[in-house]
Parts: structure tokens; sequence; C-alpha cells
């Protein structure tokens, strides 16, 4: 299984990020920092939550 992290995370260990792996039905994230810890969804629940992200539907919890 290959972990992808955002190519704007920086390649040294301080810059921690959440990296997302791929298998046929599930997508798995983890925090760099904490790589024993997955959480696994389905690439339609990710969907929706990043859609739900850019509409700014969580912008109050940054508060």
């Amino acid at each position: 299984m290959y972990w992808r992290k955002s190519s704007y995370s920086g390649e040294d260990a301080e810059h921690n990020c959440v990296e997302l792996a791929r298998t046929p039905d599930t997508v798995l994230l983890r925090e760099s920092d904490e790589p024993h810890i997955v959480i696994t969804t389905t690439p339609a629940a990710l969907r929706a939550l990043t859609r739900a992200v850019r509409a700014g539907r969580f912008d109050q919890l940054s508060r």
C-alpha cells in the first residue's frame, strides 16, 4: 500500500500532515506523526467531506 501526502507538506520529519492510501473499496487516512492510528472511510464519504469543507460548512469550528 502506498501512502500519499500533500506536496505542500514538505519532506522533512517536522512537517506532519494527513496521509491517504487507497484500497479497492476504501480510503485510509492517518496523521504522519501517528501512523499507527488509521481511519477507514469510503471514497463517497471522503468526497462528501471534502465538498462540505470547501463549501465552508465547518468554518465556525475554527473560530
